[in-house]
């Protein structure tokens, strides 16, 4: 995304970003890996933690309803689904700031080394593979030294999951997922200057396998 103002609307269209959260309910099992990503977070009152890619926001939600007093932050360069996501954060009383901007920008919008956590839910397989990395290096330069990042997307694809991801594939592209399905991600995560690399959980959904990676800031 460096240098471009274009991005992957939530579901590949513009006209079907209203029905995202329906289907991502539907196709995910999103309840599930949600929960894990907040549970792998473990949220702390005071911290920073932003989210790239916030999409409609439910996550970001999520962390500030278990910990009111952390300052979420949700970064998306879609203003469609930043409309949604003030309205659904406004429904549910969650004070979070809204950030219009791409990801690989993150750290030029808010500013280097402020965040204790930098997350991204569902972001990485629908970006080109520069993008991915420029996306992963502004999370570790977002990050203090020692901040936690946590990714949950659709990882390495084994058996009837490979089967399934092709829905995936259909909607965002076959060379920018494919990148992902082949179980390349956690390379990527190392050469962009993020260590630790785990993949703690895999989670069978309708359309493929969703991953849940951690990782720490050099």
């Amino acid at each position: 995304m460096t240098g471009q103002v274009q991005y992957v609307p939530a579901l590949g269209r513009p006209e079907l970003t209203g029905a995202y959260d329906l289907v991502v309910s539907l196709a995910t099992r999103e309840r599930r890996w949600r929960g894990a990503l907040l549970a792998a977070l473990a949220p702390a009152d005071g911290e920073t933690i932003v989210d790239i890619g916030c999409g409609t926001g439910s996550q970001a939600i999520a962390i500030k309803r278990a910990r009111p007093l952390a300052r979420v932050v949700g970064i998306d360069p879609d203003p469609a689904v930043l409309a949604i996501a003030r309205a659904k954060a406004e429904r549910a009383g969650a004070r979070i700031e809204w950030i219009q901007g791409l990801g690989d920008q993150a750290d030029v919008l808010l500013g280097q080394g402020v965040a204790n956590a930098v997350i991204s839910s569902l972001v990485l397989h629908q970006c080109d593979a520069p993008v991915k990395g420029a996306i992963l290096r502004a999370m570790a330069r977002l990050s203090r030294p020692g901040g936690r990042v946590l990714i949950a997307d659709y990882g390495r694809q084994r058996g009837l999951m490979r089967l399934l991801f092709r829905m995936v594939q259909a909607v965002d592209g076959f060379e920018r997922t494919e990148f992902n399905a082949t179980g390349a991600l956690p390379g990527l995560m190392r050469a962009s200057g993020l260590t630790a690399v785990s993949e703690l959980d895999r989670i069978a959904t309708p359309t493929g396998s969703i991953s849940l990676y951690a990782m720490r800031a050099g």
